[in-house]
């Protein structure tokens, strides 16, 4: 595939999700969660591109929480939003960590960029926060919960916000982790590093592992799991616990 069929193809996934779950309305000012990592750049310049097309008028920026480790350079980003005329903000997180930057909680750095995020939004009156969260997050969240939470449920497409004031988007919730890299390389986007020291130690990556090894067997391993999320069954689930107890006391 050409690159421009590439970025129309991945393009046209992301509007399906935004229409499958009415994402956006008109007059909507959407505030995109940067990390400057291949997935973020690449939502926020379809998002922008799909401005000049779409039926309905939205506004989008970038945002940045800058958490303060040392070799993130934020020139990067700063150069290209200015040359792409997106407007783009830095945030900072209500509260500085203290000890060293390998030692930081993923709790912890979680909490504090959606902190940082929602009172961004809420100064620059954005109506949406957008993340740049793909299937391959949703299908790997849906696992996590699984097997160490011991729960069934991920990430939602849409989610309301403090009673409708705002809401969370994820665009990008019908494309591929792969799909986003190979966009990113074709169009040349600027990239950093991802600054955080647990990345290829978590259990998220741990599940990478696995459903790479499962896709041996199975190539649509992913877009199965992806799949059952829209396809339950509920009578053949065991239901609450209370009304297990009823039944057994019964």
């Amino acid at each position: 595939m050409s690159k421009n069929g590439h970025y129309y193809f991945t393009s046209k996934k992301v509007g399906k999700a935004i229409w499958d779950y009415r994402m956006l309305q008109e007059g909507d000012k959407v505030l995109v969660a940067v990390s400057g990592g291949k997935d973020s750049i690449s939502l926020v310049k379809i998002m922008k591109d799909r401005t000049k097309f779409v039926p309905i008028k939205y506004d989008v920026m970038a945002c940045f929480v800058d958490m303060g480790f040392k070799w993130v350079n934020k020139d990067i980003l700063i150069r290209y939003f200015e040359e792409e005329s997106i407007p783009f903000v830095i945030a900072h997180p209500p509260e500085s960590w203290k000890g060293d930057e390998e030692s930081f909680g993923c709790f912890w750095c979680s909490w504090n960029k959606r902190k940082a995020l929602f009172d961004t939004a809420h100064n620059l009156g954005c109506t949406k926060i957008a993340f740049a969260h793909h299937m391959d997050d949703i299908i790997e969240t849906m696992l996590l919960n699984l097997f160490f939470q011991g729960e069934i449920g991920t990430m939602q497409p849409f989610q309301d916000m403090f009673e409708g004031e705002l809401a969370i988007i994820r665009p990008l919730a019908y494309v591929e982790e792969k799909e986003l890299l190979k966009l990113s390389r074709q169009m040349n986007l600027p990239i950093i590093a991802s600054a955080c020291p647990h990345s290829k130690t978590s259990k998220r990556y741990l599940l990478k592992g696995m459903i790479a090894e499962l896709k041996k067997h199975n190539r649509n391993v992913k877009k199965n799991i992806f799949r059952s999320l829209q396809r339950v069954r509920e009578e053949y689930l065991l239901g609450p616990q209370k009304n297990l107890q009823k039944f057994n006391e019964g």
